[in-house]
């Protein structure tokens, strides 16, 4: 059910009209002045309002003015007793959706709030329609530091290629975002890009994801299964987090970039696969290699180029471009007008220890704005940022440290048994 404003001092219009619109199954709020809609407006969403011109304490081409910064889609439809023709024109340049004298004309009034909630609704589809036209497309690489510059500079240069690619980099610094960039400048970037979370798959399953499976190959194999690398045939696959596949996926993963080919789990015929792979892992498989959980030659096949994706935390010059666009990204999100932030927010933000790097900033800020009046200020972030960030370090240190002391815990252990057995 629609809901409506209605914003007049006059307590006999107020009455009227939520007596008309209540009838035509409308839900009815009022305001008896510009202060208190304001207040309201704030805390609530209203699909139309309807407001007077000539109130105390405020009128309502201030009302019109300060409203539109808080809900600039909410179409707005002034009424008055006192207008005339320049009032009326006034009253559309500065944004209202009409202009209706007193006292209203019942049937123009029901007509203008319907086109109003029509108008309303469309705004609504297109913001969602553009929303998933915008996640549709590959993001920018936002940023001007010297790793970032590098980083651009470098997939300029290796996206036209074949050449396979490894992305290293703490979570959260934007891996795949890289990723999708290299398929977007490649030569396929008219085919499907596959994305892989290694980690997000157990073990038992990671095989037939990536290789498909034959109809009763397994107990739960009730049907074939086309695999990630068939889904991927002429594009590009990228594996994230490949530093927690197991050691018999990767044995297959090595075949496959070796021979192009695949076989199907449970099948026994070799399919060609035309693939171009980019892996990504936030660990240090060079370690990795040596502790035996990860194989040394499908590392070398994987890292022909090698990316490194710095921690935000190693570029903070970058945090105030990073802030602009997510700001901008939120707002549009909510369907909410874009925020200032103040430079001094911004300063305090670069001065944050950022563990979760781009995801956490990305996350601050949609709290920053849901939680903020109409400016993101410097109490903003001491309220609803240092705290937080402050006793989230200070979990993740004591952990840290819970895990350094279970290390040594261990290395004692070991050492017992060592010379326990030796004796």
């Amino acid at each position: 059910m629609p809901t409506i404003l209605i914003i007049d001092d006059e307590e006999a219009i107020r009455n009227a009209l939520r007596d008309i619109l209540e009838m035509e199954d409308y839900e009815v709020e009022e305001a008896k002045d510009g202060i208190d809609a304001l207040s309201k407006i704030k805390q609530n969403s209203y699909d139309a309002i309807i407001c007077d011109i000539k109130m105390p304490k405020m009128d309502g081409m201030e009302v019109l003015e300060r409203a539109q910064l808080i809900c600039p889609d909410v179409p707005i439809i002034m009424i008055s007793g006192h207008g005339d023709i320049d009032t009326a024109v006034e009253t559309v340049k500065k944004g209202a959706f009409d202009y209706i004298s007193k006292p209203p004309d019942l049937n123009r009034l029901l007509i203008t709030i319907r086109n109003a909630l029509d108008k309303s609704s469309l705004v609504s589809e297109t913001k969602v329609l553009k929303k998933k036209i915008s996640k549709s497309k590959t993001q920018e690489i936002v940023g001007n530091s010297a790793g970032i510059i590098k980083i651009k500079e470098t997939i300029e240069r290796i996206a036209p290629t074949e050449a396979r690619v490894l992305i290293t980099g703490p979570n959260g610094t934007g891996k795949e975002l890289v990723a999708r960039w290299i398929h977007e400048k490649s030569e396929r970037a008219d085919k499907l890009l596959v994305e892989v979370n290694c980690a997000a798959i157990p073990s038992e399953l990671i095989e037939s994801e990536l290789f498909g499976h034959e109809k009763g190959a397994f107990t739960s194999a009730i049907k074939q299964r086309i695999g990630k690398f068939e889904q991927a045939h002429g594009g590009t696959l990228f594996l994230d987090e490949i530093g927690d596949m197991s050691l018999s996926a990767q044995a297959k993963v090595l075949r496959a970039l070796q021979e192009h080919k695949i076989t199907r789990v449970g099948g026994d015929k070799d399919l060609k696969v035309d693939v171009r792979v980019i892996a990504a892992t936030n660990k240090d498989l060079r370690k990795e290699i040596n502790e035996g959980r990860f194989r040394e030659d499908l590392y070398h096949r994987l890292a022909v180029i090698i990316i490194q994706v710095p921690s935000l935390n190693d570029r903070k010059d970058d945090i105030p471009m990073l802030v602009e666009h997510f700001v901008e990204s939120v707002c549009n999100d909510y369907g909410r007008s874009v925020k200032k932030v103040q430079p001094d927010a911004i300063k305090l933000l670069q001065e944050q220890d950022w563990t979760g790097n781009i995801r956490e900033l990305r996350n601050v800020i949609e709290r920053l704005i849901i939680l903020s009046d109409v400016e993101i200020t410097l109490s903003d972030v001491q309220n609803y940022v240092s705290p937080t960030m402050q006793r989230f370090n200070q979990i993740s240190n004591l952990v840290a440290q819970f895990d350094s002391f279970e290390t040594l815990l261990e290395e004692i252990k070991a050492e017992w048994d060592r010379k326990h057995l030796s004796i």
